[in-house]
């Protein structure tokens, strides 16, 4: 497989894309003035203790107070004051509010929802992920191979044996599969000395403020997505160019090579066809190839996707049309997960299928699509009415969230009322004004849809109410208004 990774650069934002195979599989986009603050770590301090929800808000600087669970605190099992059945202590036992608290963001703020944060710090390099408060080695499960898992473990073990100043434990990430030890040993005093200059801040800096910022997502990418599959690092801007070969020199050398700049007139974007997939990813309706199509919904609970048959008629019979269709909806499903970058809880509604092998198979590519996505991810079976229900980590906004705000016409609900019930609505609002105020007559103010069905269709009912009331009703269009506002003034 041929993987391709190109990034963006413009003085607002920056924007990458993984291309695979010619085809955009992911989609991030770092707006300068909107940064994540996923990574980062901060001192902060304890407002409020929440003993019910066994939580606590902290003021970490930003515009939101952040949300700490006790899960997400250190500690030891066992504690005085721990609860019982879960060993988990009582929030109480651990933190007060005014207490100064060194934590680290896990979850982007979302909507009206704060950061959420954790207090067990981590630190990431190239192949290694540096915790504070641990004495654990971990390998990366997608390093499935028993052997170079023995010998990543033994090579981390027989470093930090011979560091008689090393604490604190490590993850070894996916990349560093058949590394060797002299480039785990670099990132391990790498880490080391970012870690003592974050505990050096910690004691001189104010309260609440940043100690620590996670790279910007053009660094990330070669952190985290630059892998030995990648074929190519394409960057548009010269300087960011310098910036990424000094990087990657830094913590690595094969990677650093892979980058080069594009120098063409023509978009970056455009070349490759990313700015179409990107204005197809705010779309509700997904066709597929054969002919049927997605309907993808996101909501504050969750994100559904309905997959149709469409034009598809299929060849030979029903059930193999439905299974043919569910198969291209599954791949297509997954690699829309990954392009719009849905997270939480995500129910595919496939087409019923009898056969118990042809769910299987369903299943089965979708599972595979999507173990190529970076985030965490658990996929349920199929049940029996054609459901599969997948949890994807959240992280961060959606590209829709990124990209769109909420129609203020419909206020974000996908639908409006029609010029009929509003037009019922204002014949209901007059009587109710005629009983509350003296007037001679009155006037209404609509949009122009609703005011041609007051006089069109709806007149017999209009001249009913006249007689009903005693009073004679003008209209005025008014083309500044939404169909759903109107204002009735007595006269």
């Amino acid at each position: 497989m041929s993987r391709e990774i190109l990034i963006n650069i413009t003085p607002m934002e920056t924007r990458v894309a993984l291309v695979e195979n010619g085809v955009p599989q992911e989609i991030s986009i770092e707006r300068n003035q909107k940064r994540g603050l996923v990574g980062n770590i901060y001192k902060g301090k304890v407002v409020r203790v929440l003993p019910g929800m066994q939580a606590a808000f902290v003021d970490i600087g930003v515009e939101r107070t952040a949300f700490l669970h006790v899960d997400d605190l250190y500690f030891n099992r066992g504690d005085s004051g721990s609860d019982k059945e879960t060993g988990s202590p009582d929030i109480k036992t651990l933190l007060h509010e005014g207490q100064k608290i060194l934590v680290q963001v896990i979850k982007d703020p979302i909507n009206t929802k704060g950061a959420r944060l954790t207090a067990q710090l981590s630190v990431a390099a190239r192949y290694l992920v540096y915790m504070d408060r641990s004495t654990h080695t971990g390998i990366s499960q997608r390093i499935e191979d028993e052997t170079e898992r023995e010998r990543l473990k033994e090579v981390i073990s027989s470093i930090l044996a011979e560091d008689e100043q090393g604490t604190g434990g490590y993850i070894v990430r996916t990349a560093a599969d058949g590394v060797s030890g002299n480039e785990l040993a670099s990132d391990i005093r790498f880490l080391q000395r970012l870690w003592r200059h974050i505990e050096q801040a910690k004691t001189e800096a104010a309260t609440p403020s940043c100690l620590y910022e996670e790279l910007p997502l053009y660094k990330r990418v070669l952190r985290d997505m630059a892998s030995e599959d990648v074929e190519k690092i394409r960057v548009d801007s010269r300087e960011v160019l310098t910036e990424l070969v000094n990087f990657g020199n830094k913590f690595s050398p094969e990677i650093a090579s892979l980058v080069e700049h594009y120098p063409g007139e023509r978009p970056l974007f455009y070349l490759h066809g990313i700015e179409d997939e990107i204005s197809k990813a705010l779309q509700r309706d997904v066709p597929l190839k054969s002919g049927g199509h997605l309907v993808i919904d996101q909501t504050e609970a969750m994100t559904t996707i309905d997959v149709n048959t469409g034009a598809f008629v299929g060849h030979r019979n029903l059930e193999e049309t439905i299974y043919k269709t569910n198969l291209e909806a599954a791949a297509a499903a997954a690699r829309q997960v990954r392009m719009r970058n849905l997270g939480g809880i995500i129910i595919v509604d496939f087409i019923d299928m009898q056969s118990a092998e042809h769910r299987r198979q369903v299943l089965r590519t979708f599972e595979k699509a999507l173990d190529r996505d970076r985030a965490k991810n658990k996929i349920s079976g199929v049940t029996e009415l054609g459901l599969v229900q997948v949890t994807r980590k959240r992280t961060s906004d959606s590209l829709e969230h990124v990209l769109c705000h909420s129609c203020p016409t419909c206020e974000g609900r996908g639908s409006i009322k029609s010029a009929e019930t509003v037009s019922y609505e204002v014949l209901r609002e007059i009587l109710r004004v005629v009983r509350a105020y003296e007037c001679d007559q009155l006037r209404v103010l609509a949009s122009t849809a609703v005011i041609e069905r007051l006089l069109d269709e709806d007149s017999a009912q209009v001249a009913d109410l006249e007689e009903f009331i005693g009073r004679t009703i003008q209209f005025r269009s008014e083309a500044q208004f939404a169909r759903e506002q109107f204002d009735i003034i007595p006269v």
